[in-house]
């Protein structure tokens, strides 16, 4: 309210000055310029690198007691991210311009996008429309979940060829189905990481399936990644794959309750894993072997269900697979011990 107010005084006398003679209102210009107020908690002039208003958001987030839970897992990150949007840098390019000077207009944009992102408690991903992935953009909106799995660090380390990794040639994976794809950040990711790979990707809700679209379209992978509408492997027929993945809704009732603000702005379906969690996990594991060759494998992510999953499904061989910022909430499982 503050805000609009200012801003209605500068606009008002503005229009005062454009009655007077235009030298005089060109003198008083140049001796005191006029500057639209980027916040009313800050002056114009205060903040002026882009580490400045790094520090400022860190300190804005902290003192509101903003959640991170989507894409960044700390302050710092999702301030650097939501600064990078606004200048239109690639997170990989705040540190190399992280002591050059901010405009007004941009200081504008960004203390804009800090205090929308505390007073809406929208995930930041939404503010702008764009999450990364493995350094990957992507478009996201509410019609999706905001994409944060560890699937997409785990293709680059695990199914690489190399020494660690669970299949072969990645080259010869012919094809991918990704389950629950939401706005199909996975599917795009299999796509880069098997280059001759034909991907399927199903979704239960229509909506989310049109940001996928978009997205598909956007890394022009429309000749690789088909879309399916439809309950998990029902849309697909016989058709078996190399390698499935997904992220499927997880949370068990008692989370859901507790929901952060921010996550309870997502599509609930997208979280919901029934009582505890686990409903969705259990149809996959009990359907996958039908859709899988003889040498293809499960990557299932869980979230903190390890402990119920190892109870339930105690003669099953699965290997837990750690990420840089996870432990024991992904699973793969080769085809054979299914």
């Amino acid at each position: 309210m503050a805000k609009k107010a200012k801003a209605k005084a500068v606009k008002a006398k503005t229009a005062k000055r454009s009655t007077t003679p235009a030298r005089s209102a060109a003198k008083r210009t140049a001796a005191k310029p006029v500057q639209r107020p980027h916040s009313p908690r800050v002056a114009p002039g205060e903040l002026v690198t882009l580490l400045d208003f790094l520090r400022y958001a860190v300190s804005r987030f902290a003192e509101a007691g903003v959640v991170f839970a989507h894409g960044t897992t700390d302050p710092i990150a999702e301030a650097a991210f939501l600064i990078g949007e606004a200048l239109h840098l690639h997170p990989d390019q705040f540190e190399m311009f992280a002591s050059a000077r901010v405009t007004s207009v941009e200081a504008a944009k960004i203390l804009g996008l800090i205090e929308r992102r505390i007073a809406t408690r929208l995930p930041a991903a939404y503010l702008v429309n764009k999450i990364y992935m493995r350094g990957v953009p992507f478009y996201v909106d509410e019609r999706v979940i905001v994409p944060r799995s560890f699937i997409g660090e785990l293709l680059d380390s695990h199914f690489d060829g190399g020494d660690t990794s669970l299949i072969g040639d990645p080259a010869e994976v012919e094809r991918v189905l990704d389950l629950c794809t939401g706005s199909g950040c996975l599917a795009i990711l299999a796509a880069r990481a098997f280059p001759f790979a034909a991907i399927d990707a199903v979704d239960l809700s229509k909506d989310a399936l049109a940001v996928a679209t978009r997205n598909v379209a956007d890394h022009q992978l429309d000749d690789r990644i088909t879309l399916h509408n439809g309950d998990l492997f029902a849309p697909l027929g016989d058709t078996r794959y190399d390698l499935i993945i997904t992220n499927p809704p997880y949370v068990d009732a008692e989370g859901m309750a507790s929901l952060p603000a921010e996550c309870r702005a997502e599509p609930a379906m997208a979280f919901d894993g029934g009582d505890d969690g686990l409903d969705i996990v259990r149809r996959i594991l009990a359907e996958a072997k039908d859709h899988l060759t003889e040498t293809g494998g499960l990557l299932c992510e869980i979230g903190r269900g390890r402990g119920l999953i190892d109870a339930e499904f105690p003669d099953l061989p699965l290997l837990w697979l750690d990420s840089e910022d996870s432990e024991g909430e992904v699973f793969w499982i080769a085809a054979a011990d299914l």
